[in-house]
């Protein structure tokens, strides 16, 4: 069971309630909170002028709206903004959103009657998920369009994901015996304003983020093994020099994963005996790709653990506008629904985990080629060669999905466009920015994919798997159970598929406890 009160989820609880069986519940003092946040606006809001409970929105706030349509204008603002298209958001991604949209009105500065919150409970217990446009929104003032479509599913409108298929809200709702929430106040736009929907695929980026880099870590070693690298290159001596903490901390557990290889030559070695030979056999040092392991993923691991702050911070926070303060007895306008935090560590996501997909992509040639790894045939072709090809086929896959992160990597952050008579004159584009990245990191993972399959078939070709680490071994085992050895040509995509996401969802907990 994990509370949800507002002010301490975090990504890895969001990752359990999603996709690992955990079951949620609300904190008893933050509902309180919500009935007194509901209470106080409702006595606050008679005569006065306040955005979005008696004026219009955006442009149009300068217009009052009467008494009588006050509800009206909820169900309007709801309806006229249910205008995304595109595809939807996957189903579990929806159901995060859901989440956060939970604790964000549990912060208490929202003004919302608690029926909503246990409207919402209800769609996550009868596992109903919203079904979410991916065009639409563009970050400013909040993931308007998104949560419009999350609104119009809460009033029991549009469509949603329930029992394995999309079906309409109302016939699900009907199933599942839930009621159609009916707007009290302001609970149109309080679904509306925010960074609801790009903060929740933020969070589940960088946990996938995360997974992603153990994995190049661990291959990275594997291959350093299998090229019997010397072991100066992550040494503490050397990184300790550099004042970077993350490639430190990257060297540190590169060490901790090769600390029992029988294969990583001692560099001390190499200059125990004079060396009279005019051409050395074995590479005194290897190719970047290899070598350069800590200076590669050491920024990586700084980047995801600032963006893990920065979201965590995010999924914490009231990004709603107005906000409603009722300890202190007053309302405030302002624009934290403008998602300049996420857009921004969203692009610097893409940018990390598209060169961790590059690095994948070397590492692999570095395998295919025998003029460079001097040890195993083109391809890592076990078969009759010209006859049987090996990885050739599967390299191409590699190859072009690095490219496509490649083209996918530029800015949304500073992609902004003025929009809404030009009330919204400068916007983050943070859903796109959060979608975008979600591509990035799952190409990343075809890509490690595949380089998984050719590293085991490299270690079964050379027999060196005892001369491995205990590490190195294991992942050879757990893999070798998914993808089979390429003795003879075959179709490797559904195996590939496997493995990729074995690798998704099986961290190794390298850098990152969860």
């Amino acid at each position: 069971m994990i509370k949800i009160d507002g002010h301490s989820l975090n990504i890895t609880d969001l990752h359990r309630l999603i996709f690992e069986g955990y079951f949620l519940y609300v904190d008893k003092d933050a509902l309180e909170k919500v009935v007194e946040s509901h209470r106080f606006l409702k006595e606050f809001s008679k005569d006065k002028l306040i955005y979005g409970i008696n004026t219009g929105f955006g442009p149009m706030a300068q217009y009052r709206i009467d008494d009588a349509d006050l509800l009206e204008l909820q169900y309007n603002i709801i309806r006229s903004h249910s205008s995304g298209l595109s595809g939807y958001l996957e189903k579990d991604y929806a159901k995060a959103v859901l989440i956060n949209l939970l604790n964000a009105m549990l912060c208490g500065y929202s003004g919302v009657h608690t029926d909503l919150i246990h409207t919402i409970v209800a769609m996550v217990i009868e596992d109903i998920a919203p079904c979410i446009p991916l065009h639409g929104g563009v970050g400013a003032s909040g993931d308007l369009v998104q949560m419009a479509h999350v609104a119009l599913n809460v009033i029991g409108e549009g469509e949603v994901y329930c029992e394995d298929r999309i079906m309409p809200a109302a016939e699900a709702f009907r199933l599942k015996s839930i009621n159609p929430l009916e707007i009290r106040l302001r609970e149109g736009i309080a679904i509306m304003n925010g960074t609801t929907a790009m903060t929740a695929v933020a969070a589940l980026n960088v946990y996938r983020a995360e997974t992603a880099l153990e994995w190049s870590l661990a291959l990275s070693a594997c291959m350093n093994e299998m090229m019997q690298s010397y072991d100066d290159h992550c040494s503490e001596g050397l990184n300790s020099v550099r004042q970077q903490s993350g490639q430190q901390v990257v060297a540190f557990r590169m060490r901790e994963f090769l600390e029992d290889s029988q294969r990583i030559r001692s560099r001390e070695t190499l200059y125990g005996e004079p060396v009279r030979e005019s051409h050395i056999e074995h590479k005194v040092q290897p190719f970047y790709s290899l070598r350069c392991i800590p200076q590669i993923l050491g920024p990586v691991y700084d980047t995801l653990s600032f963006a893990r702050m920065i979201v965590e911070n995010e999924l914490n926070s009231t990004t709603d506008n107005p906000v409603i303060d009722a300890e202190a007895q007053t309302v405030y306008h302002g624009g934290n629904f403008h998602g300049d935090y996420i857009s921004l560590e969203m692009d610097k996501l893409k940018l990390v985990m598209t060169r961790v997909g590059m690095l994948s992509e070397r590492q692999l040639n570095y395998l295919m080629n025998p003029a460079i790894n001097g040890c195993l045939k083109p391809f890592a072709n076990s078969g009759t060669p010209g006859l049987n090809f090996g990885f050739q086929g599967i390299q191409f896959t590699a190859t072009s999905t690095a490219a496509e992160n490649q083209a996918l990597s530029t800015s949304s952050y500073i992609h902004s466009i003025p929009n809404n008579n030009d009330n919204q004159d400068i916007v983050s584009m943070g859903f796109n920015a959060a979608c975008t990245t979600k591509k990035i990191i799952d190409n990343v993972f075809e890509i490690l994919a595949v380089q998984a399959a050719a590293v085991i078939q490299g270690i079964d070709m050379l027999a060196c798997r005892e001369e491995l680490s205990s590490e190195s071994r294991k992942i050879h085992s757990d893999l070798r159970k998914i993808f089979a050895p390429i003795d003879s040509d075959r179709s490797t995509r559904n195996d590939l598929m496997k493995l990729k996401e074995f690798m998704m969802f099986n961290p190794l907990y390298i850098f990152f406890e969860k």
